[in-house]
Order: structure tokens, then C-alpha cells, then sequence
């Protein structure tokens, strides 16, 4: 066929076009429906299977964790009693209210049983933390370098909970002795409510 018999067709009388004209244009309103159809049908499907795909990914993970979470539930839940008997056992190293007054008594005590001289023990208002309450101790001691030893070791070795801070060891005037300042804090655990 020619070129030049396409540019003769008759569009008013299409049914007497060639073969391949005809051909040529079912093809093409084929290929205009097709479009037409995804354009106006199909893509907003795809478009919400890319999206519900995208979904199942995210749901999957999701649920994979959780699975992996429910799995270990059992070893968490036997943690927590473990940390639960660990904290009430701490707890009883910490003194109550009631018990302060007594504390102080064994901390001075300690220092005397040494041999130290004390010069001040004056217990400081009480500290509140976010669940427990700090109580200072301002301390000034006298002795030498070992009953400053016996004296921390005395008190490392109380059944309740005493730091030293503050620690600041001087010669006194006399030369004779040494002065101890420091900071004794013991700590109590607040109750709720």
C-alpha cells in the first residue's frame, strides 16, 4: 500500500479504507478505551494497593514486635519480682522517720568508741529528692589519721545507708591532732502519698 492512499481515506465512508487503516484505528480507540479506562477506574486502585500494601509492611513489624514482646513476657515478669525483692531489700538498708534519732546516736557513738573528740554534730534540715529525703550531717572531729580510718569503717559498716562527703582533713593549731570536717548523709525512702 501507499503512503499516499492514507492521505485519501475517506473518514465520512471508513468501512471502504484499507485493511490497515482500519486496523490502525481500531488499534488506536483500543489503546484510547484502555487508557481512558485505567485512568478513570484502575488508578485509584492501584494507588490504595500501594497504599494497603505499604500498611500490611508497617502492620507486619508492628506485630512481629509485639509477638517478639509477648514471647519474652514471662522472663520480663520474673525481672520485675527479681527487681521488685532487690528493691525491698535496699529499702531496709535505708532508715525510717523513727529511726533517724537512734542513727545519730550510733554515728556519734562510733566516733567516741575510736577515740575521737568531737568538736560539732549538728544534724541539717532534711532534703527532699524525688523518692527519697537526703539527711545531712555536719561533723567535726578530732583524732589522728587512724581513728579517721576506724571512724569511716565504723560507719561503712552500720546496717543502714551512711556516705561521707565533703571530707576535708587539716592540722590543727596545735599540731598535735588533726581536725575532720565532713558531711555524714544517711537517706530515707519517701512513702507515697
Amino acid at each position: 500500500m501507499d503512503l499516499r492512499a492514507i492521505n485519501e481515506v475517506d473518514f465520512r465512508n471508513i468501512g471502504e479504507a484499507p485493511g490497515i487503516v482500519r486496523g490502525g484505528l481500531i488499534v488506536l480507540i483500543i489503546a484510547a478505551l484502555v487508557g481512558a479506562g485505567y485512568w478513570f477506574l484502575i488508578k485509584d486502585q492501584v494507588e490504595e494497593l500501594g497504599r494497603g500494601e505499604s500498611r500490611e509492611v508497617q502492620l507486619r513489624a508492628e506485630f512481629e514486635d509485639k509477638q517478639r514482646r509477648a514471647a519474652n513476657l514471662p522472663a520480663y515478669e520474673a525481672q520485675l519480682e527479681e527487681i521488685e525483692r532487690m528493691f525491698a531489700s535496699l529499702l531496709q538498708l535505708l532508715p525510717s522517720t523513727a529511726e533517724i534519732p537512734s542513727l545519730l546516736v550510733d554515728i556519734s557513738q562510733t566516733a567516741l568508741t575510736v577515740g575521737l573528740e568531737i568538736e560539732l554534730f549538728q544534724p541539717m534540715a532534711e532534703v527532699n529528692r524525688t523518692f527519697y529525703a537526703d539527711v545531712p550531717i555536719q561533723l567535726r572531729l578530732r583524732g589522728n589519721y587512724e581513728q579517721f580510718a576506724e571512724f569511716v569503717s565504723g560507719v561503712s559498716a552500720m546496717p543502714r545507708i551512711v556516705t561521707m562527703h565533703n571530707v576535708f582533713i587539716r592540722p590543727d593549731q596545735s599540731d598535735r591532732d588533726l581536725l575532720m570536717d565532713a558531711v555524714a548523709r544517711t537517706y530515707r525512702y519517701l512513702e507515697e502519698g
